[in-house]
C-alpha cells in the first residue's frame, strides 16, 4: 500500500485541513469584527492642537474667521444698525 492511501495518513490530513479551515474562518471573522469596531463613531476623539476647520472632499473649510472677514462682518453689522 502506498503512503498516500494509508488510512491513518488520510485521516490526519483531513483533520489538519478541517483545523486549518476553522482557523482561517475565525481569523476572517476577527478581522471583520475589528473593521466594524473601527468604523464606529467614537465621540471621545480629540482634535489636534492648531487644527482649525474640516475637510469636505479635497477642500479644507475654515471654521474661524480671518481678520479681513471679521472686519467685513463688523462693517456689515454697523450698516444694519
Amino acid at each position: 500500500m502506498s503512503k498516500k492511501n494509508d488510512l491513518a495518513r488520510r485521516k490526519r490530513l483531513h483533520d489538519f485541513d478541517l483545523k486549518r479551515e476553522k482557523e482561517a474562518k475565525e481569523k476572517r471573522e476577527k478581522k471583520l469584527e475589528a473593521k466594524k469596531n473601527k468604523m464606529k463613531v467614537d465621540g471621545g476623539i480629540k482634535k489636534k492642537k492648531g487644527e482649525s476647520g474640516f475637510r469636505v472632499g479635497k477642500k479644507k473649510l475654515k471654521t474661524k474667521l480671518t481678520p479681513l472677514a471679521k472686519a467685513k462682518a463688523a462693517q456689515a453689522m454697523e450698516i444694519d444698525k
